[in-house]
């Protein structure tokens, strides 16, 4: 009787919710037919479930939705949670008792209708076709504190992990709503129910929004910031959200997705042949912020009400010597000015995307690490990225030792030919600034836009820092180039889901998604997320294009003037194609760079055939072939990255190109422009990392270049 009372509700419904058998097999509770055997409990969230329809476009509700067969993560709230949440609305003067009956006062349903989507829509996980993506306990305790679950909720936002303390006594979701330490992990037909005991509700506002609230209400922890941001002219930056041209075009259906990509040349032999690449919803725009508190600037002696606290931070930033500079800069009183100190000063301190805790550094197939033991580190993990105010690098870097993720962090590492690949020392002067992911100054669900990290040792682009980067090899994952790919958590996703696996990127003249990349008419390209996959790659992720592709990247800046080895890693597979590669600081006129690159072909092809270029136990015979490689403008891969069991350089069809050797200056943007040189359209090209490695290492006659 409950089966067919179900089928007839759902069948009255405008839209069609699949009612194929596997869905309504109940031998065991739905998620909503677990809820309402405990009206006592969940009565109020339920009512609500029946009343809040899935989207603007639908009249099939939610409480219809979780009747039906799914992945579900459901973070229930108590009745009482939800009184207390009415409280909250009385306490900001939003309504005038803690009652439903409060929303009769307003002339439209526009506001109740709001709150019931708030409370409902926040708290269910779509998880698509996976049961993997139904999130029980261990999934969230394996995520770093403040940390965020890999799919968004139905209200689109990303739910943080946090504890205060281990124990299911006292997890958080989404902040401050607390998981009962006994009603969690039920499990039910379609999905997984934890009972929570607040409403959550992430916070709406951008982070100019809060910055000017904390200068209204003086309030300390980040006031320093607030009034520093400010001055420099950039809280308008900070209240940007999305693009809301590509969101009306998406809207439209202007921004296309490509259909059963498989069938037009691509390889996969993970995928279906049905599977389409689909273009990203949004094009949402981020920040991220490493700000010194409140507390650090009172220990040097500056008080967060000063008068004159721009000048102040201005004249400490000088006397420490927190900026070194190759243009002249000026210490005046027009700290909006890009020629002033104080403004480079401050937006070094900001990335142009907005990242998560637990994506500060990508653990996933570096040496030595197993997914299994998410919190043990092995070879250290880094990240370069490029910051606001004038190009510069910022290093993020996790080690073993490094009591998490830190910024600008050099250590001492074990890169001998049979060492360890990890850190074994780190001099006082060169630790870095630890970034503070669990301090309840992480600001991480306050803002739509920003995410807030508080270090407290001073970060600043020193003359060291700028000097211990030019003597690094700097490798940098091609998808780090992309602030969208971030904001947009694009890059990474731990999803099974097709739409994060495999993401299309129109051409330039539909929409330019990325910033830095140009994508030619006749290109398409498709970025493979790899996960789940056991992909010899960077971070296990690569990106392809075919067609008659022809595409240029922005590259980061190099920390120094100085001469550098330009490098080009290459997996060969026979669906590669042969590209032309480009580089050079004018974009409208790249210069070529050698001969085209043939990346069907490994790393012993146009060897001679009695040459053995196996690794071998022998250091000294490993060492000569990788002259001889050298020679050539090639190299094996790195050894901290595993494919497996194994290392980037005990694959053969892994190679390291070098593209090109040239003075390279940290004034200067460069660009890689990629063109295919093939009739054939459906060759791919293939793109995992790309090196800047300086001279000191590469040609270096006392301590050769590390094989890592």
């Amino acid at each position: 009787m409950f089966c067919l009372l179900a089928m007839m509700v759902l069948t009255a419904c405008s839209e069609d919710i699949d009612t194929s058998s596997p869905r309504y097999v109940f031998s065991e509770h739905t998620a909503v037919s677990y809820l309402e055997s405990h009206p006592g409990q969940y009565g109020q969230y339920v009512a609500l479930l029946r009343l809040v329809p899935v989207s603007k476009l639908s009249r099939t509700t939610l409480y219809q939705l979780l009747s039906a067969r799914g992945n579900y993560t459901v973070f229930a709230p108590t009745d009482q949670a939800i009184s207390e949440y009415l409280q909250r609305l009385v306490d900001e003067e939003l309504i005038s008792q803690p009652s439903w009956d409060a929303f009769k006062d307003f002339p439209d349903s526009t506001k109740l209708d709001s709150v019931r989507r708030v409370i409902v829509m926040n708290s269910i996980i779509d998880g698509g076709d996976y049961e993997s993506q139904r999130y029980y306990y261990a999934d969230l305790t394996a995520i770093t504190n403040n940390g965020e679950l890999p799919l968004a909720n139905l209200c689109d936002h990303k739910l943080t992990v946090s504890w205060p303390k281990k124990g299911i006594d006292s997890l958080l979701i989404g902040g401050d709503c607390l998981i009962d330490s006994r009603n969690y992990d039920i499990p039910v037909l379609n999905g997984v129910i934890h009972q929570v005991h607040r409403v959550i509700a992430p916070g709406d506002k951008t982070a100019a929004h809060y910055f000017r609230q904390t200068l209204e209400t003086q309030r300390e922890g980040y006031l320093v910031y607030a009034r520093l941001l400010e001055a420099c002219g950039l809280l308008d930056t900070l209240g940007v959200v999305r693009d809301e041209v590509y969101e009306d075009k998406y809207q439209r259906g202007e921004i296309p997705d490509y259909e059963n990509f498989l069938t037009r040349g691509w390889t996969d032999l993970n995928a279906q042949q049905t599977d389409d690449a689909c273009m990203p919803a949004h094009r949402l725009i981020g920040f991220t912020l490493f700000l010194e508190p409140d507390a650090f600037w009172q220990a040097q002696g500056i008080e967060p009400r000063s008068e004159d606290l721009p000048d102040q931070v201005q004249r400490w930033v000088v006397e420490h010597e927190q900026l070194d500079a190759d243009r002249q800069l000026v210490a005046d009183a027009h700290y909006d000015s890009p020629d002033n100190i104080l403004f480079q000063w401050v937006t070094y301190h900001i990335l142009p995307f907005r990242v998560a805790a637990n994506k500060l550094v990508y653990h996933e197939n570096e040496k030595g690490y197993y997914r299994s033991q998410p919190f043990k580190y092995a070879t250290p993990v880094y990240e370069y990225y490029t910051t606001m105010g004038d190009r510069r690098l910022l290093k993020i870097i996790e080690t073993s030792m490094s009591d998490g993720v830190c910024l600008n962090r050099f250590p001492q590492v074990d890169r001998a030919r049979k060492g360890s690949g990890k850190e074994v020392a780190c001099d006082a002067d060169k630790v870095g600034c630890r970034v503070e992911r669990e301090n309840e100054l992480t600001l991480v669900n306050e803002m739509v836009n920003a995410a807030v990290y508080p270090i407290f040792t001073p970060l600043g682009y020193t003359s060291q820092v700028r000097n211990e980067l030019a003597k690094e090899r700097i490798r940098f994952d091609g998808m780090s180039l992309f602030p969208e790919a971030m904001t947009n958590e694009l890059r990474r996703c731990d999803s099974h889901e097709n739409h994060h696996q495999f993401v299309y990127i129109t051409p330039n003249s539909i929409y330019k998604y990325f910033d830095n990349m140009s994508i030619n008419d006749d290109a398409t390209f498709i970025y493979f997320n790899g996960y789940g996959y056991n992909w010899p790659n960077y971070c296990n992720d690569e990106m392809k294009a075919v067609g008659n592709y022809d595409l240029m990247f922005t590259l980061p800046p190099v920390p120094r003037r100085g001469t550098y080895e330009i490098r080009y890693k290459v997996l060969a597979t026979a669906a590669r194609g042969i590209v032309q590669l480009y580089f050079g600081s004018n974009p409208d006129n790249l210069p070529v760079t050698g001969i085209p690159i043939d990346i069907r072909k490994d790393l012993k092809a146009g060897l001679p055939a009695d040459m053995d270029i196996t690794e071998t136990d022998d250091d000294d015979y490993n060492a000569e072939m990788d002259k001889f490689l050298r020679n050539n403008n090639r190299m094996r891969g790195c050894r901290s990255v595993a494919d497996g069991g194994n290392s980037e350089r005990e694959n053969i069809v892994i190679q390291r190109v070098i593209v090109t050797r040239q003075t390279l200056d940290p004034g200067e943007t460069y660009y890689l422009r990629c063109k295919s040189v093939l009739d054939k359209t459906t060759n791919e090209l293939y793109m995992d990392y790309i090196e800047f490695c300086p001279k000191e290492i590469y040609d270096n006659p006392e301590t050769p270049e590390d094989i890592w």
